[in-house]
């Protein structure tokens, strides 16, 4: 099992997207800088807004990739508001 996640710092009202098999330790990865060279660095305050199960590694990559390419925080606000959306992209895969 692997999840997307997106998750949300108030602190730089920012998004993040990414995926792991382990949300509760990557979130907490994140808040406590374990990936330096990352954009989540700059900040501590990271919250979930969206998590979303996928099958396998390869859906929840797939997913991650194809709404970074988005580069849209409306459409990441639309799937927050509406996940089904994920399924939808997910049969075009």
């Amino acid at each position: 099992m692997h999840y997307l996640y997106i998750i949300y710092s108030e602190s730089l009202n920012k998004y993040y997207i990414g995926e792991s098999p382990d949300i509760l330790r990557r979130l907490d990865q994140h808040n406590k800088h374990y990936f330096q060279k990352s954009f989540t660095k700059a900040a501590n305050d990271w919250k979930f807004s969206l998590t979303y199960q996928c099958e396998n590694k390869i859906q929840a990559l797939f997913l991650e990739k194809f709404i970074k390419r988005m580069k849209s925080r409306i459409f990441i606000e639309k799937i927050i508001g509406n996940p089904h959306i994920l399924s939808e992209i997910l049969k075009k895969m």
